[in-house]
């Protein structure tokens, strides 16, 4: 399987993923911290990959998704975008609702 189809298959098997710099449990950068904290608040599981782990994984994901930074934030199969894109949907609650509307599809 190319990066590619392992990207496919990871956005489609989760409906919510974060791909980040270290585990939830242990962030490996600040940006990865605060969008887990973010995440956490909205009360749902989320599926995570840590991409220091994969080199070709953590390039194929940049050129893959067009955006050249780390955390990145998928709902449904969509990039929703890094840290602070998601903060800013925290603080305005748009991002709890997309989490929980995406976690509700997942469980029906």
């Amino acid at each position: 399987m190319d990066i590619n189809e392992t990207i496919k298959s990871q956005l489609s098997e989760n409906a919510v993923i974060l791909y980040m710099k270290g585990t939830p449990q242990a962030p490996q950068c600040g940006f990865s911290a605060k969008t887990v904290q973010a995440l956490m608040a909205c009360g749902e599981r989320f599926a995570f990959v840590n991409i220091l782990d994969n080199q070709e994984l953590r390039e194929g994901l940049k050129a893959y998704s067009s955006w050249p930074t780390y955390p990145q934030l998928y709902v449904n199969g969509e990039l929703v975008g890094g840290c602070d894109i998601v903060l800013e949907m925290s603080e305005s609650g748009e991002l709890t609702d997309l989490v929980k509307g995406a976690a509700s599809k997942e469980e029906a």
